[in-house]
């Protein structure tokens, strides 16, 4: 019987630099197989809209061309998560599974199950980190409680030890003596049958060679004027790595390190106003997610319960004045 493969199950986390899951992987100088399981009806209400599986196909597309670099490729399967991972374990004989750990209170109880099943089957099973600054639960309020508030949290994530320097992507990935059957990019139909995304294709660049560019070009350009322009919807006076950041394509400590860095060897004055005005921003996406792990009504319900009696104003002219942009705002 040869080496037994590690399975590195990709999710919002499409990037081989600074992704522990994968270097994990790597550094046990067995096989590694790459997969991503496909089915979007696992998340639902919350599964991926047009624009976000136009963007999925793309960024995909992109992986699979690295990992061919490394000597790897993506393998995509389709089917329920537990019982598809359980499948392709059976099929070549995995040792390991690695994931990197995503915050959704639905997605962490699926990844606890999956965790807690794959190691029932005396399978290796480890999350990491790849996705925040600072995980849920390493920043709490003196009374050992979540922050519900921003600022506090933020002066509280300030004052930890910062995040530590993103890892470097493996230079090499063995590959399995068989590789494993896979569909290909194109029968997940992401992409419209009618192309409406021709003016997404125009303004973006799906992938992490995209993200690292926007990242690039808001560091070099940006950033002095972040704090005013940012404001500016007629400026390009924000970072534009949202979307990056949201499938992993780049992430959150390789930007913070490289904003840091920028401080530091800057000249202080607008560069620095800027660059702590963004990272602030940085700081309200990882409040997002904080809050929705340790507040998991949150997706359907407000956080404070007395907004769900919040009074409303029955004005249909109004709404629909607000929904065509006619507010005169």
């Amino acid at each position: 019987m040869g080496p037994r493969p590690s399975i590195v199950w990709f999710r919002q986390d499409l990037r081989l630099e600074d992704n522990p899951a994968l270097l994990t992987a790597a550094e046990r100088e067995e096989p590694v197989i790459p997969v991503l399981i496909w089915d979007p009806n696992e998340e639902a209400p919350w599964e991926p809209g047009s624009a976000s599986r136009w963007w999925l196909h793309q960024s995909l597309t992109s992986l699979n061309a690295e990992l061919q670099k490394l000597g790897s490729r993506l393998v995509i399967r389709h089917g329920p998560s537990l019982s598809t991972l359980r499948a392709l374990v059976r099929d070549v004989g995995a040792q390991a599974v690695f994931w990197n750990r995503r915050y959704e209170p639905t997605v962490v109880k699926r990844d606890a199950k999956i965790a807690t099943e794959l190691r029932a089957d005396g399978v290796i099973a480890e999350s990491f980190n790849a996705a925040l600054l600072f995980e849920p639960g390493t920043i709490r309020t003196k009374q050992g409680k979540p922050f519900q508030v921003f600022t506090p949290f933020w002066k509280e994530c300030l004052a930890s030890p910062q995040p530590p320097a993103p890892l470097r992507p493996p230079t090499r990935l063995r590959a399995p003596m068989r590789w494993p059957n896979s569909i290909p990019i194109s029968r997940m139909e992401l992409e419209p049958q009618i192309d409406w995304a021709s003016g997404i294709r125009a303004a973006w660049t799906p992938g992490s060679r995209g993200g690292i560019h926007q990242l690039q070009r808001f560091l070099n350009e940006v950033v002095p004027g972040y704090a005013e322009s940012r404001d500016r919807p007629d400026r390009m006076g924000t970072s534009r790595i949202s979307p990056h950041l949201h499938f992993g394509e780049i992430g959150p400590r390789q930007v913070w390190h490289a904003v840091r860095e920028r401080i530091r060897s800057g000249r202080k004055g607008a560069m620095t106003r800027g660059a702590e005005a963004y990272l602030r921003q940085l700081g309200w996406r990882e409040f997002a997610h904080h809050l929705l792990f340790h507040f998991p009504h949150t997706t359907d319900h407000p956080l404070r319960p007395e907004f769900a009696r919040f009074p409303w104003r029955e004005d249909t002219d109004s709404l629909r004045a607000w929904q065509r942009g006619e507010t005169g705002y």
